[in-house]
């Protein structure tokens, strides 16, 4: 195993020599330097070109790590969103004065907006309890109106 390893990884060595070979048996021009020169020079071109070829693979392989964990936070603040307003939804439905209200529950990365109208001030209030005691609320932006009698 260790023999095929080692084999396919001078492969591209090989391959850089023959082609070094193969320019210098067909050259146009004279070039004054020895067999070794050329052998070195095309030694030192090939590990050159290895080494460029790693450090593309290494910036992309970076670049695309940064894309997943960026979906990655994006996925799960979407889902604690949406998670949050299920929660609060529920708070509110279980309420006696709310459950018959219509409030809207929006939440984004957390913070939390509630629109719609509340039968009383007291109600009003209760909504924004109810939302702030939903693990992952950071804060809560009470719109809702109370509700005239009339």
């Amino acid at each position: 195993m260790n023999r095929i390893h080692t084999s396919t990884r001078r492969l591209p060595l090989i391959g850089a020599l023959a082609l070094a070979a193969a320019l210098a048996a067909c050259g146009k021009h004279e070039d004054e330097r020895t067999a070794g020169q050329k052998l070195d020079g095309a030694i030192t071109e090939a590990k050159q070109a290895g080494n460029e070829a790693r450090q593309d693979a290494r910036e992309a392989m970076d670049k695309a790590e940064s894309k997943v964990e960026q979906a990655v936070t994006r996925t799960s603040d979407a889902v604690g969103d949406a998670a949050i307003v299920t929660k609060i939804n529920a708070s509110l439905a279980a309420d006696d004065k709310l459950k018959a209200t219509q409030i809207d529950v929006k939440a984004d990365n957390g913070h939390v907006t509630l629109t719609g109208t509340a039968p009383d001030a007291t109600s009003q209030q209760r909504a924004t309890t109810l939302a702030k005691a939903v693990d992952g609320v950071h804060s809560v932006d009470n719109q809702l109106v109370v509700a005239r009698n009339g």
